[in-house]
């Protein structure tokens, strides 16, 4: 029988913590609760798990400094997904400038919820069903850069690992998977979100320029990553496949 997914939630408010954890533990989910970032570590260090519900409004130290956090450290490949209220657009855009792999603004309804700690969970685990996938694939090399599939690894000239967030990586696997070829916003969210974007959701634009820092890329001069005025975005640079070093 398979091992159920380890959920964490963290919040301040043991109502919404209470409810989420009976509602969540009843369809099959292994669930850990927190009430702040002490408690947070503390569930971290005593095993794995899939996947963190980070309330944004924490007393002390709040949703963004912990998501940072999670994003530089040891749990950096753990997915994040971000309780917000309706009206705080711009944390929300923090948020997903953090790290945050998707949010779910209050008041939600748990089987909305659900459906995205799935959604997330499922993309964390598989390239979307509409990339290409590369097999026997273990290194990408472009440009100054190579991306260690295998290992989820972004490598410099020198060696050096640049550190990904899970967004990152997804959306820079699109990219190198569909070289030259021009990537609307949307098809860019739903590759990389398994979601369809609206007139004013800014994520993808976000998770781009999050991506154009990773790997040092003016903006100005948009040597890898181009922006199409009307169009979207195209990944300009060569992609060369190789299998990885022993």
């Amino acid at each position: 029988m398979d091992k159920p997914d380890h959920i964490l939630i963290v919040d301040d408010d043991h109502e919404i913590r209470d409810l989420l954890s009976s509602y969540l533990r009843k369809i099959g989910f292994q669930v850990s609760a927190a009430a702040n970032g002490r408690q947070m570590r503390s569930v971290l260090e005593e095993g794995p798990v899939d996947l963190v519900i980070l309330d944004l409004m924490l007393p002390g130290e709040d949703g963004l400094v912990l998501c940072r956090e999670l994003r530089a450290g040891k749990w950096r490949s753990v997915p994040v997904l971000m309780l917000t209220a309706l009206d705080e657009e711009t944390e929300r855009i923090i948020g997903l400038e953090m790290g945050a792999d998707d949010y779910v603004a209050k008041p939600f309804s748990s089987r909305e919820l659900v459906a995205r700690i799935r959604a997330v969970l499922r993309r964390t685990r598989m390239l979307p069903p509409s990339m290409k996938p590369l097999e026997v694939t273990q290194l990408l090399r472009f440009g100054d850069w190579q991306l260690d599939t295998t290992a989820r690894h972004l490598l410099d000239a020198d060696g050096t690992m640049v550190a990904l967030s899970g967004a990152e990586y997804r959306l820079l696997r699109v990219f190198l998977d569909h070289p030259q070829r021009v990537l609307t916003r949307d098809q860019l969210l739903n590759l990389t979100q398994g979601r369809d974007t609206d007139q004013f959701d800014r994520s993808i634009d976000l998770l781009v320029s999050r991506l154009r820092q990773r790997l040092r890329d003016d903006a100005r001069g948009q040597r890898y990553i181009k922006t199409l005025r009307s169009e979207g975005y195209i990944f300009s640079c060569s992609v060369e496949v190789g299998e990885g070093e022993a």
